[in-house]
């Protein structure tokens, strides 16, 4: 692909700050992390003293959340109730997900939340008010890293990641009414760790440049105010493969895919342009196939594949590599013009026109390089926004978003 054009790099800034999530977004949702975490910490709460802790995860945690296709859609905001003080050896899935889904249940009631609590494969999910456009998954877990530690060793694998490896319940696996040590496993705080480190380079550089500009320490300077190249880059093709497979949603290629192939691709580039560029040239090269069979390593438990579908579906391998190539044509095609109206033709094809059209009306004035322009605009919320607020029972207070 050619190196992006000034005018195509300014045209990616625009079409990231488009696709981004109003800030007021990310503030429903801290308010909802915190009322559900007041809510279990109560002093007549049935969990309380097992330590709940609530916290986000997927694409809120990663900074790369974006607006949904239309204004009917929703906002899918996955979170972890982790009950620190139970063990596996303790109770069954079944029975973690019912005591949780009790206590779900009492807080809907007493919110006057009018549409039912619903129960998902691995999670409960609250569905907010029509007006506030979000639902909230909360998928119950207990602490995992003694098992994730010895599996991973046992392997031959380094176990650095397991200090926060949960336990996660999910209806469907044979083990689900059986105490067992045999729970489904995740880690959504080791990934969103990974990530954030394969965007350390530009996160400290945007850091810097931003506290230079409002006079202030890099430490002063919240990493979400901030909005790295990866970041951007994951979210506009995240895009791209929504528009391209709206009538194909049962190929499209899932999120954890191309957020890990990105950011394995991502060289620390300094603009969206460039970073789009790497990842579009090279995230394919992550992917290993033997015999039809595709392998992309969880980089946090690399026993878990993330394509472990697509042996079973091949359909799917072929949808990825099918979106590839088509956003392979649209961005290289966008990034060697210096004609708005072209990028906006040319990149429309693959995200939607009217976005794109948005995105080609957004016209500030310049500031400078487009690293100073996109570090001082990000929204509150779009990094890894709020941290983790441990609680212990005997002082119960609200929590914060992850």
């Amino acid at each position: 692909m050619p190196k992006p054009t000034r005018e195509s790099e300014d045209y990616l800034d625009d079409l990231a700050e488009e696709l981004a999530v109003p800030e007021s977004r990310y503030e429903q949702a801290e308010r909802s992390y915190k009322s559900l975490g007041d809510w279990l910490h109560r002093p007549v709460s049935t969990v309380r003293q097992y330590d709940p802790q609530v916290y986000v995860q997927g694409s809120f945690r990663l900074g790369t959340t974006i607006r949904p296709l239309t204004e009917a859609e929703e906002y899918d905001i996955d979170s972890v109730c982790e009950l620190r003080k139970l063990g596996k050896s303790q109770l069954s899935q079944q029975t973690l997900k019912a005591m949780l889904g009790r206590e779900i249940e009492a807080y809907h009631d007493a919110q006057n939340m009018t549409k039912p609590v619903r129960e998902g494969r691995r999670c409960w999910v609250l569905d907010y008010a029509d007006g506030a456009q979000f639902h909230m998954d909360i998928v119950p877990a207990l602490p995992n890293e003694r098992s994730v530690r010895l599996l991973l060793e046992a392997r031959g694998h380094d176990p650095k990641w397991s200090k926060t490896a949960i336990a996660i319940t999910d209806r469907e696996v044979p083990t689900y009414t059986v105490v067992t040590e045999e729970w489904p496993r995740s880690n959504p705080k080791a990934y969103a760790d990974w990530f954030r480190g394969r965007m350390a380079i530009a996160l400290e550089r945007r850091k810097r440049k931003l506290a230079e500009r409002v006079h202030a320490s890099v430490e002063e300077i919240p990493d979400y105010k901030v909005r790295t190249p990866l970041q951007a880059a994951v979210m506009i093709l995240k895009r791209h493969r929504d528009h391209m497979f709206e009538k194909r949603p049962d190929v499209r290629p899932i999120s954890i895919i191309v957020t890990t192939l990105a950011a394995h691709a991502y060289g620390s580039e300094e603009t969206t342009g460039q970073a789009l560029v790497a990842i579009l040239e090279g995230m394919d090269g992550h992917i290993s196939e033997t015999g039809g069979r595709y392998s992309i390593p969880n980089p946090t438990d690399p026993l878990e594949n993330f394509a472990d579908k697509w042996e079973k579906h091949p359909e799917r391998a072929e949808a990825f590599f099918e979106w590839l190539g088509q956003a392979r044509r649209d961005f290289g095609q966008a990034a060697q013009t210096t004609d708005r109206q072209v990028i906006t033709a040319s990149v429309g094809r693959g995200v939607g026109i009217s976005i794109a059209e948005r995105a080609r009306k957004r016209r500030q004035p310049s500031l400078g390089s487009p690293l100073l322009r996109t570090a001082s605009v990000a929204p509150a919320g779009a990094g890894f926004s709020f941290p983790d607020k441990q609680r212990a029972p005997s002082k119960p207070q609200g929590f914060g978003a992850a």
